[in-house]
């Protein structure tokens, strides 16, 4: 796992990280750490201090409601929407699609 960590630092950059107060990030430390950045936490009920993880949640949303039974979700229909989103062109990217992007900057490390 750290080498995946040093390989996306590599690729990224990572200065910062900005968990929420969830308990799936219990070992945020470690994260942290790994990636040689600085961890901040969301204020509780604070949605906007966690701006880009609010905005994929939303694209999530349109395949998957809130609400939704997730258990019955098949890996098919994960990695179709995966597909899909990876293929999305992003503003902040330049317009370009998450997956060009990053590849282009997993062959430029």
């Amino acid at each position: 796992m750290q080498r995946c960590f040093r390989e996306l630092n590599a690729c990224f950059n990572v200065h910062t990280i900005t968990f929420d107060n969830g308990g799936e990030f219990a070992e945020h430390a470690v994260v942290a750490r790994a990636l040689e950045a600085e961890a901040y936490f969301a204020h509780p009920y604070s949605s906007y201090e966690r701006g880009l993880n609010e905005s994929f949640n939303g694209l999530l949303r349109q395949y998957f409601p809130k609400g939704m039974d997730l258990s019955q979700v098949t890996e098919k229909e994960v990695q179709a929407v995966q597909e899909r989103l990876n293929l999305r062109s992003r503003k902040c990217l330049g317009y370009k699609q998450p997956k060009v992007a990053f590849e282009a900057l997993r062959q430029a490390a």
